[in-house]
């Protein structure tokens, strides 16, 4: 177990999200960011669909009952364990008693922390994600408070070791960002115009941006006539333009359907982009190709195969060396065991 000291601006449990329930009003919720959430998963060894604590903007803090292997991914928020400075896109052991403090995030909106064995509360619909709206999983449908209690999940027993990720996996945040985009499914409701509007202009996050969707404002966008349609899905990255001709792009907690014309979507590879964005950063759309598309989904899901392979011990050693993360009264040690015949 470990114990909330300080819960940060706004720290939930997240998974990749609560899918197949759509048809009947449930949200998918899950992680902003997938790549963040799905590296750090990656480096302490648990399965990819692990539940992890998703921290915004300001970081939380975090005492531990007993020694863990953590890692953290995302924003740089300036983590500290026991006083001393930790890396970023890392795995390391928090020893027992320790205290794992983060603060507000110089980079990035959005950081994760998983935990070997994740974070164990009640599945939902398949789903350990937090939807705060309707207070459904995670911890009471909420986001953690000063004094929660989080208890840890039994590790699948791989062989995982502490370390850093390395440097060419780590992405960089910037304040302004390139979405690339596919159209539709009702880009036929706007003027060419408007579309060529869209794809040269800059938009600029509102303070309106949460895990719902982002606002932007920025050059109009005109419809041919009417912004209402009969509502219909809306998938992650979708861009609806209502009335007023101002974005709005659908995140993680986007509701099942929408009314709002649809111009286009930010592909997947691309969201993870927008979610480390923060109010006041600007945002740019580009055109791609299908083609383009799956490729990019394509080299996302490369990355994660490459990283997997990077952290196993058997790349790190020879053959007849194991490495073992081992506890004894409650201390944590690292082994080497080498075979001899």
């Amino acid at each position: 177990m470990f114990t909330t000291i300080n819960p940060g601006f706004f720290s939930t449990i997240q998974d990749g999200g609560r899918w197949g329930y759509q048809a009947y009003g449930m949200p998918v919720a899950g992680a902003m960011d997938r790549y963040a959430y799905r590296v750090a998963n990656l480096l302490v060894g648990n399965k990819e669909n692990a539940a992890a604590i998703e921290m915004t903007i300001l970081g939380a803090s975090f005492k531990f009952d007993e020694s863990q292997l953590v890692a953290l991914c995302g924003a740089d928020m300036q983590a500290k364990l026991d006083g001393v400075s930790v890396k970023n896109w890392s795995a390391f052991i928090v020893q027992k008693g320790s205290e794992l403090k983060l603060e507000y995030a110089v980079t990035g909106c959005r950081a994760y922390l998983a935990v070997r064995g994740g974070i164990d509360v009640p599945s939902v619909l398949g789903s350990r994600s937090t939807y705060t709206r309707a207070k459904v999983g995670g911890l009471e449908g909420r986001a953690l408070c000063q004094g929660d209690v989080l208890n840890v999940g039994i590790d699948n027993g791989a062989e995982i070791q502490a370390g850093n990720l390395k440097a060419e996996y780590v992405p960089q945040y910037a304040q302004s960002i390139l979405l690339r985009i596919l159209l539709g499914p009702q880009d036929d409701m706007f003027t060419a115009e408007a579309i060529a509007t869209m794809l040269k202009s800059e938009y600029v996050i509102t303070d309106e941006a949460d895990r719902m969707g982002y606002r932007l404002v920025g050059p109009k966008i005109a419809h041919i006539d009417k912004a209402d349609i009969v509502s219909d899905a809306l998938p992650f990255g979708a861009i609806q333009v209502p009335a007023h001709g101002m974005p709005i792009i659908m995140m993680a907690d986007r509701q099942t359907t929408g009314g709002y014309a649809k111009i286009g979507a930010v592909i997947g590879p691309d969201l993870s982009k927008l979610a480390q964005a923060k109010p006041g950063d600007e945002v740019c759309f580009r055109l791609c190709s299908e083609e383009e598309a799956v490729n990019a989904l394509r080299a996302e899901q490369q990355s994660y195969e490459n990283i997997a392979r990077s952290i196993q011990p058997q790349n790190l050693f020879p053959e007849n060396v194991r490495q073992f993360n081992i506890v004894i009264e409650n201390q944590g040690y690292t082994v080497q065991v080498e075979e001899y015949k």
